[in-house]
Parts: structure tokens; C-alpha cells; sequence
């Protein structure tokens, strides 16, 4: 294993010697990056990425050092430094030197390796861009994060769309599959949608994996035809997908020793037809395992537990591995060593009897090298055997004919023999050998230029002659049909190159270069001279195979004569679709093994004897259509009796009528470029398109005209439909608006009738409102004038109550004279009974009155809130709101003037009491003819009676505090006698007698005025009593009672004189 060090070099050579890797570990080199600073350092890879030829690869550093490594050319060259790490690379862009790198910074840069300057600069991802997926055209690319997924057009360099996502799912990968338009978008919720690139109109979704193996999807690869999709992660489970069936066919898995799976990759192989059979699986413990998904067998591994790998990947024709390791450096491994040993030749299929030892070669160097189809070996080793061994047999003088070998260790001579042998190649192997008979150069560079150029205009509305049913089998016809017009101007206006083409397109539908390289080789050499006498079949051509049928068959030719049947409908139909209409897939396989291993005249021998054998069912048939079918259609015919028939004319026929004499021997395609096809009559072809684009020119202007008269008749037609519309929707306008207005006048009469209805509705209740108002203040007046006429009969009844009490009092002391303590305490408990009583008739009477104050106040509430909430008019509303502010106005005069009337009436009879109920009287007539003036005289009236409520309540108020001083002067003048009748005092009843009367006093201070006066007349007459007795004793006692009982009487005379407030309305 050669090792090599870039150190500070920007360019060198990889290896110094011509590498010879082991088959143990297949290691090519090993490419570290260190420096030479002060303190030397190791430079770790990140990432690697092949080129489309898959002979350079592009590697970068954790410092942003990009290098690109030619393993053909042996060189490497600093091509950029970004001066930040790479996260991702891609090199198969379009522009065969340009490439691009996505940094840390989140951005994807473009530079070019060969100017090594920036091409573009792309932004828009917020987190690290962890893959970049470039379409197999080159000119669009997927860069994918964490959160996002960009589709990006590399012509433009700007970006088309964008995937976004909710946060809760994040994604795994987005990328194109190979040679395809088809973007698979795989997120965390292993859920794996598929998109069409152009429409991104979503294909099909796969569905949920088994319970039982369910894994949560980390990585994932696509075999090169894009129907396989392997998918791994936590675990040693790998899931294969068939993408076509959208189902999971098989589930694969790994040795104990695998936990977790890493990286998984395909492994490319040129005779697989795409169909990667290999697969790679790094897993974590760093070594990378490659298993074959069909026989579930592990055929190599590469890395170790020592030397483990963090990143692989594998070049697109399979040769060489590229693996980054965990210690930061980068291996080149060779596959060709790896699978050296699972690659041996099978063993011989023919065995050569030697005449001559001397001069032949051994039976192990004449076996057949055919490979297993699993991994394609290196071709320059093998030609180099090959090469030494034709040198060998030159100088020897045996071999004659140099030009049997061909470029994959098959010699045709062998391959002829063997096809004789047992009449078709193997399937396994059919491919391969055409591929090695055909000598098909694979120029991926200029089948792209041609797959570039778009679909040509000849063949854009393709599905139209052609409806086929598998749309991939009719973009691959289309792409293959469109590369040969570029090629050649003549295949866009030959109309059966469709019918030569399918049969091929439908075989290598998954390989179009291969597909396409196979029709121009076939056009090249087996349709030699048919485009000669363009736009007609080829008469030389169908000349030649009459020639021959008349040579061989005479009958027949007369037969077809007779009947009209040129070969154009014998020959021709067979020619045109190469036998893929009369023939079974099988039976067309084995006429092309035969057709390829041959001279190209081999074609025409065979319509001959086609013809031949079909003679009898042929002389049978006498109608023209009867021929035209029998051409077009299968029929019962072996068609190993037909290439039997072939060999025999090809040995039998003469030389001068031969076809071989007149076609040139086989010629490959150049490498590199495809060789230039004019064999056509180019004034033909061109008139032919000048004619075209004339006539298409003036289809497209008479399609313009028709289109634009179309328009305006539409226009018209679309006008005259609106117009009667308009019309339609007038008449139904009208008719609804007469039926609306029949609606209207009947609604109208119905609200009219409700109107009246409610407005009598309304006049009976305004009446019973009235008439309600008019009671409700009847009945108030009439309660106003009980409660009055209550409350002087209960003044009446507590006078008479009190004179009879006083009676009884006078009655019982005179009975009682002689028991003076009996007396005294009788007295005594009388007069304490009487002033409670008295108390308790005071607050009754208070009760009373405030009961009947609250009643009157609640029902002139009611009767406001009442009036408020009637439904009148605004002028109303103000009326009653100032007839209620009046009737307050006038209701607190009133209960003033009664105020001062009640005090009056304590001082005034009987006669007096009946004048002031006349005059209360008048005043409730004079308010109700009040309620009938205007608004004006109203506020005027209202405005009065508050300012006369106001000066009444004044009055009122001044006399109270007349009164006041009143009470104030007489409390004093009491105190002074009682204190001058307690000095003069001798004995202790007179001291007690006169403690009591102060004591009783300060009592009465504490009652209401009204009831103070009761007190005072009462104790008066108590007092008068008990000083009649003390005459008796004591002379001095009974001349200071008599100066007090003066006193009283004329305290309690003057206090009735200056009183004015009712004790019924005392609260």
C-alpha cells in the first residue's frame, strides 16, 4: 500500500509507482494531508465526491482545502480554499469542470477546478446543508438540511422551489433518483414521498413498514435504474423497497455485529443494465460491508476495527472506493482486487480440439471470459492479457483473422460456433455480447450533448401516432427518436424509425446510451443504402431481396407477381419494423443474436427466407389485404427453421446476386465523438425541410387565423350567450319584481291592519292608564286622608286617655292618704308604669308615622317608575316629569304647612283641627286643576312652591331653635331651684325627694320634645298631690313644693305656647 502526504504542495503526483493493490484490502493509496508548521498537524477529509467519468474525485479538509485527485491522469491540484469546512460536495454537474460545496456558513458555492474561480454563490438555508443531489442531466440540483430542502437550477444558478416543513418533523434526505425526473423527499416520521421534478406533482408515497421490522430511517440508496430504494439505521435490519410496486419485497439481516448502519451505497456494474446487484453497508464499527441483495451473501468488506471509515463513495462505473477514514485521511481502494476472487471466469463452454500443439493456443487460454454480471473488472487489464496473447499468436502466423477479437475477451468466431451450437446466447450473458459484438463506445459526453439539445419538434406530439401505454417507455422512445434527429437531419422525417427504434428502446429502456448507441450501430450497418432514394423505401435494397427470391424461389415471386405484391408490402413491412411485429419477444432475441454475429446482409437473407418458409399459407392467399396482413402480424412459423433457412442461402446464393457483395462489412461507432451519418440525398432531405418549415410555417399562420377567427367566434357565441342570459335574467327580473310588489302590497295592507289594530290597541290602553292614574291618586288622597283622620283620632284618644289616667290617679291617692310609705310607693310605680307607657305610645306613634311616611314615599315611587316606563311621546315624558317634580314640590308645602298645622292643633280645639282638613282639601283641588295648565305655568307654579317650601322649612327651623333656647333656659333655671331646695333641705326624704325629681329631669332630657312636655304636665300633677300631704308635717316642705309645682306650671305653659312639631311626626 503506497501512502502520499500533500503536505504544502498545491499539485503532484497521488503515487510514485504503478499501484498494485493487494486483494486483501484492494488499498490503491492512502492520501494524508499534514502540515509543516512549528507544530506539525493532520488535516482531517470531511468529504468526497467522483465526477461523472468516475476517474477524478474532489476531496475537502476540515480547513477548507479542495482538492481534485486524477486517478487516470496520476495528478492532484489545489483547486480552492474556502477557509471554512465543507459539509457537502458535488462534481457531476453539467460543466464537466465545475463543482459544488456547500460551507459552514450555510452557503453553496460554485467554483470552477480549472480556473479555480468562483462561478456563483448561492444562500438561503438557516442550518448546515448536509447532502447536494445533482438530476442526471446536470443542470438542477437538491441541497438538503435539517429544516429545509432547495431546488436549485445551475444554469440560473437560482433557486426554483423550496420544501418546508413543520418543525415537529424534520428531514432525513431529499434526492433525484439516476436517469430520472423523479425527487424522493425521506423525513423523520419515515414517511418517503415521490415528486416529479418538472409539475412536483407527487407520484406515489410508500407505505409503513412492518411492526415487526420497524426501524427509524437514517440512510438511504437507489440502484442506478432507479427500482430499488435501500433504507437503514438503528439496527441490522436492511429494508429494500421496489420503488415500481411501491411496496417493501424483502428485508435483509446483517451479522450480530452490526448494531446501527452508517452509509449504504450501491455498487455500479457496466452489464447489469442498472440493476445494482451489490450493495455496501458501513456500519459502526467502521467497516463497510458489501452484501449481494439477492442471495444475501457478504462477498467483501473494507475497513477495520484499527482503521475504521466515516464516509465512502463509490465511482458511477464501479472501478474505485473512496473512503474517508476516522483518522482523517483518505483511501483509494480498487475494486478490481476486492472482487478478484468472486469474479473468476465461470469455466469453459467449448473446448477446441488441437490439431497442432505447437502452433494452437492451450484449452485455458481459448475459454470464454463472460462475467457474472455482479462487478464489472478493470478493462485495461484486461487487455493487456489480451493484447499480449494476439502478439503472441501473430508471430506464430496462426490467427487469420485479427478482426474476431473484440474489446471484451470474446472472439467472434467462438461466439458464431457457440450460436450454432445451441441456436441463441445465454440470456444471463445476451447483453454483454451484443455489447461486445456491436463494439458500442459508450461516448457519455456526446449522447449527453445530444440528450441536451430537448425533444426535437418532429417528435413532440409522439404520443399521438404512438399511444403507448407506459409512460417511461414513451419519454425514453421520444429521448432516443429526438438523439438520433440531432445526429442526423433524415431520422426527423423518416417516418418508420419509430417502428425500427421500439423493440430496442423497450429492451434498453433503462439504458439509454446503450439504447441509443445499439440503433445507430444497427442504422450504420444493417441499413446500409436505405436511405438512398429518400422519401421512398429503398428500391436497391428491395431489388437485392427480390433477386435472391428469384433466384431461390421462382414460384413464389411469380405468385406475388401475379397478384400485384411488390416487395414493398413482402419485404418491406418486415425490414421497417426488423421483424418486431411478425415475431415473439423470445424469437426476436434469437434472430438478433444471429443478426449481430454476422455480416450485415444476414438481414436481408432473412426476409428472403421468411418468405420462403411462409409459402405455403403465402400461395394460399390471393387478396392484396390478405398479404398485408400476413406481413403485419404473427404467424405460425419456428423461427429456428428460418435461421436455418438463412444459413443455408447465405452459403448457397451466387456471388453476383449476393447482398454481401454489395454491403460493406461491419464498422463500429467512433469513441468520442459519433461519426458523421450523410448517406441520404441531402437536396432531398433539405428541400424536404425547407418544404416542412415552409408548410409548418403556414399551419401555424392558418393555425393563428383559425384560432384567432375561433376566438372571435367564441367571443360572438360567448356574447350571444350573455345576451339571452341577460335577457333570461331580465324576464326572471321583471317577473320576480311584479311578484315582489304583489308581496309588497299585500304586506302593506296586512300592516296597515296591524297598525290600526295597535293604535286602537294603544288608545284603550292609554285609557286604561288614564283611568289607573286617576284611581291610583283617588285611592293615594283617600290613604293620605285616613291616615290623617287616624292620627287625630289617636291624638284624641291619648288626650282622653291621659285625663282618665289622671282621674284615676287623684281617685287612688285620695284612698291612699293615710299609708304614707304605701302611698308614696304606689305613687311611685304608678308614675314609672305611666312613663313607660307613655314611652311605648310615643314610639308607636313614631312607628306609625315613619310606616306610613315609607308607605307613601313606595307608592309615589311606584306610581314615578310607573309613569317612566310607559311608552309616550317626548313631550309627554317632560310633562310628567315636571307634573311629578310639582306634585313634590306641592307634597313637601303641604307637608310643611301640616307640619305647623299639627303644632297649631296641639294649642287649638276641635274647630280648629276642621279647618285645617278643609284647607288640606282645597289644596288637592287646587293641584289637581293644576295638572290641566300649560308646561310654562307649571315650572313657574313648580318653582314657586319649592321656594316656599324652602322659606316654610326656614321657619320651621327657626322655631326649633327657638325652642331649643327655650328648653336650654328652663333645663338651667330647674337645676338652680333644685340645687337652692337641697340645701334647705332637713331631712332625708326631702333630700331623696328632691335627688329624685332631679334624676327624673335628666331623663327627660334625654326623650323627644313632644314627649317631654307629657312628662312635665304629669309630673306637675304628681307633684301637686304628694304637697298637699306634706302640709300636713311640715309647713316649709309644703311652701317649697308649691314654689316648684308654680314653677313647673308655668314652664310647662310657656314650653306648649312655643311648641309648633307634632309628636306623631317625631322620628
Amino acid at each position: 500500500m503506497q501512502s502520499t502526504d500533500l503536505g504544502n504542495k498545491e499539485s503532484g503526483k497521488i503515487w510514485h509507482r504503478k499501484p498494485s493493490p493487494a486483494t486483501r484490502d484492494g488499498i490503491i493509496v492512502n492520501i494524508i494531508h499534514s502540515t509543516s508548521d512549528y507544530h506539525p498537524k493532520v488535516l482531517r477529509f470531511l468529504n468526497v465526491a467522483f465526477d461523472g467519468s468516475g476517474d477524478c474525485l474532489i476531496a475537502g479538509d476540515h480547513q477548507g482545502n479542495i482538492y481534485v485527485f486524477d486517478l487516470h491522469g496520476n495528478r492532484f491540484n489545489l483547486v480552492q480554499r474556502t477557509a471554512q469546512a465543507c459539509t457537502a460536495l458535488a462534481f457531476n454537474l453539467r460543466r464537466k469542470s465545475e463543482f459544488l460545496v456547500a460551507l459552514a456558513d450555510y452557503s453553496i458555492k460554485c467554483f470552477d477546478t480549472v480556473t479555480k474561480e468562483l462561478v456563483s454563490w448561492m444562500r438561503g438555508h438557516e442550518s448546515s446543508v448536509f447532502s447536494i443531489s445533482v438530476h442526471a442531466s446536470g443542470r438542477y440540483a437538491i441541497t438538503t438540511s435539517s429544516d429545509t430542502a432547495q431546488l436549485w437550477d445551475l444554469d440560473t444558478f437560482q433557486r426554483k422551489r423550496k420544501l418546508n416543513i413543520r418543525q415537529s418533523v424534520g428531514i432525513q434526505k431529499v434526492f433525484f433518483l439516476p436517469l430520472s425526473n423523479t425527487i424522493i423527499s425521506c423525513f423523520k416520521d419515515n414517511s418517503i414521498f415521490a415528486w416529479e421534478c418538472d409539475t412536483l406533482f407527487c407520484k406515489y408515497q410508500l407505505p409503513a413498514p412492518p411492526e415487526s421490522s420497524s426501524i427509524l430511517y437514517k440512510v438511504f440508496a437507489v440502484t442506478r435504474d432507479g427500482r430499488i430504494l435501500a433504507a437503514g439505521g438503528k439496527s441490522n435490519h436492511l429494508h429494500l423497497w421496489c420503488l415500481e410496486a411501491t411496496q417493501l419485497f424483502r428485508i435483509i439481516q446483517m451479522p450480530t455485529k452490526v448494531r446501527a448502519i452508517r452509509h449504504l451505497e450501491f455498487l455500479p456494474d457496466s452489464f447489469d443494465a442498472g440493476s445494482n446487484q451489490v450493495l455496501g453497508v458501513l456500519s459502526q464499527d467502521g467497516i463497510m460491508r458489501f452484501v449481494n441483495i439477492q442471495t444475501c451473501k457478504l462477498l467483501f468488506e473494507i475497513g477495520s476495527l484499527d482503521e475504521g471509515i466515516s464516509s465512502s463513495v463509490i465511482s458511477p462505473h464501479g472501478r474505485y472506493i473512496a473512503s474517508v477514514m476516522e483518522n482523517g485521511s483518505l483511501n483509494i481502494y480498487s475494486v478490481q482486487a476486492l472482487t478478484h476472487e468472486i469474479n473468476k471466469p465461470p469455466p469453459p463452454l467449448v473446448k477446441v480440439i488441437e490439431d497442432l500443439p505447437k502452433n494452437k493456443l492451450s484449452s485455458s487460454d481459448l475459454k470464454m471470459k463472460i462475467t457474472s454480471g455482479r462487478v464489472q473488472q478493470p478493462a485495461k487489464s484486461r487487455e493487456g492479457k489480451i493484447q499480449t496473447r494476439i502478439l503472441k499468436q501473430d508471430l506464430m502466423g496462426n490467427f487469420e483473422n485479427k478482426e474476431n477479437e473484440l474489446s471484451d475477451g470474446l472472439n467472434k468466431k467462438r461466439l458464431q460456433i457457440l450460436l450454432k451450437g445451441y441456436g441463441e446466447y445465454p440470456t444471463k450473458y445476451r447483453m454483454f455480447i451484443w455489447r461486445s459484438l456491436l463494439q458500442l463506445p459508450e461516448n457519455h459526453t456526446a449522447f449527453s450533448s445530444l440528450i441536451d439539445k430537448g425533444t426535437h419538434v418532429a417528435f413532440l406530439n409522439l404520443q399521438k401516432k404512438y399511444p403507448i401505454k407506459s409512460r417511461k417507455l414513451l419519454r425514453v422512445l421520444q429521448r432516443t427518436l429526438s438523439a438520433l434527429a440531432h445526429w442526423s437531419a433524415i431520422f426527423s422525417d423518416t417516418p418508420y424509425l419509430p417502428l425500427l427504434a421500439f423493440p430496442f428502446v423497450k429492451l434498453f429502456q433503462n439504458n439509454q446510451l446503450i439504447c441509443f448507441e445499439v440503433v445507430a450501430t444497427l442504422i450504420i450497418n444493417w441499413c446500409q443504402y436505405w436511405f438512398e432514394y429518400f422519401p421512398n423505401p429503398p428500391i436497391n435494397i428491395l431489388s437485392m431481396i427480390e433477386n435472391v427470391l428469384a433466384f431461390h424461389d421462382k414460384e413464389l415471386l411469380q405468385h406475388f407477381i401475379d397478384h400485384d405484391v411488390t416487395s414493398q408490402l413482402y419485404a418491406w413491412p418486415l425490414l421497417e419494423t426488423v421483424f418486431s411485429e411478425v415475431l415473439t419477444r423470445e424469437e426476436w432475441l434469437k434472430l438478433f443474436d444471429n443478426i449481430f454475429s454476422n455480416h450485415p446482409s444476414f438481414l436481408l437473407m432473412t426476409v428472403v427466407a421468411y418468405n420462403i418458409c411462409s409459402r405455403s399459407p403465402l400461395l394460399h392467399c390471393t387478396l392484396k389485404d390478405d398479404f398485408e396482413y400476413f406481413f403485419h402480424h404473427r404467424n405460425n412459423l419456428d423461427i429456428s427453421v428460418v435461421i436455418r433457412e438463412v444459413y443455408h442461402l447465405m452459403e448457397i446464393t451466387p456471388a453476383h446476386i449476393h447482398p454481401e457483395s454489395e454491403l460493406e462489412v461491419f464498422v463500429a461507432l467512433t469513441k468520442g465523438q459519433y461519426p458523421v451519418f450523410n448517406q441520404y440525398p441531402k437536396f432531398i432531405v433539405d428541400y424536404q425541410t425547407q418544404e416542412r418549415e415552409r408548410i409548418r410555417n403556414d399551419e401555424l399562420d392558418y393555425l393563428r387565423e383559425r384560432q384567432t377567427v375561433e376566438d372571435m367566434q367564441a367571443e360572438v357565441d360567448q356574447q350571444r350567450v350573455k345576451d339571452e342570459a341577460w335577457y333570461q335574467k331580465q324576464e326572471l327580473l321583471r317577473k320576480a319584481e311584479e311578484t315582489r310588489r304583489e308581496m309588497l302590497l299585500q304586506e302593506e295592507e296586512k300592516i296597515v291592519e296591524q297598525r290600526q289594530r295597535l293604535a286602537a290597541v294603544k288608545r284603550e290602553l292609554k285609557i286604561k292608564e288614564i283611568q289607573l292614574q286617576d284611581a291610583a291618586r283617588r285611592r293615594f288622597l283617600k290613604l293620605q286622608q285616613d291616615q290623617r283622620e287616624m292620627e287625630l283620632q289617636r291624638l284624641d284618644d291619648e288626650i282622653e286617655r291621659k285625663v282618665q289616667m289622671r282621674d284615676r290617679e287623684i281617685a287612688s291617692t285620695a284612698k291612699d292618704l293615710e299609708m304614707r310609705h304605701l302611698e308614696l310607693e304606689t305613687q311611685k310605680r304608678l308614675y314609672e308604669k305611666n312613663l313607660t307607657k307613655n314611652q311605648e305610645a310615643v314610639a308607636k306613634a313614631i312607628q306609625e308615622d315613619a310606616d306610613a311616611y315609607r308607605r307613601k314615599v313606595d307608592l309615589e315611587d311606584h306610581m314615578f317608575h310607573k309613569v317612566i316606563e310607559a311608552d309616550q311621546t317626548q313631550s309627554r315624558e317632560t310633562q310628567k316629569i315636571i307634573e311629578d317634580s310639582l306634585a313634590k314640590a306641592e307634597q313637601a308645602c303641604l307637608n310643611t304647612d301640616w307640619k305647623i298645622r299639627t303644632l297649631h292643633k296641639q294649642q287649638c280645639d276641635d274647630l280648629h283641627r276642621s279647618a285645617g282638613y278643609q284647607e288640606v282639601a282645597a289644596l288637592l283641588q287646587k293641584n289637581r286643576r293644576k295638572e290641566m295648565e300649560v308646561l310654562n305655568a307649571m315650572m313657574e307654579k313648580d318653582a314657586e312652591k319649592w321656594k316656599e317650601a324652602e322659606e316654610k322649612d326656614f321657619h320651621l327651623k327657626s322655631e326649633k331653635k327657638a325652642s331649643a333656647l327655650s328648653d336650654a333656659s328652663r333645663k338651667w333655671f330647674l337645676k338652680q331651684e333644685m340645687s337652692a331646695a337641697l340645701e334647705h333641705a332637713e331631712n332625708p326624704f326631702i333630700q331623696a325627694e328632691a335627688r329624685r325629681l332631679q334624676n327624673e329631669q335628666v331623663a327627660s332630657s334625654c326623650f323627644p320634645r313632644t314627649s317631654r312636655l307629657n312628662d312635665i304636665s304629669e309630673m306637675g300633677s304628681s307633684a301637686q298631690i304628694s304637697l298637699n300631704r306634706k302640709t300636713e308635717w311640715d309647713g316649709m316642705e309644703q311652701n317649697l313644693i308649691k314654689k316648684v309645682r308654680n314653677l313647673r306650671q308655668r314652664l310647662t305653659a310657656q314650653a306648649r305656647n312655643r311648641c309648633q312639631t307634632p309628636h306623631l311626626l317625631a322620628t
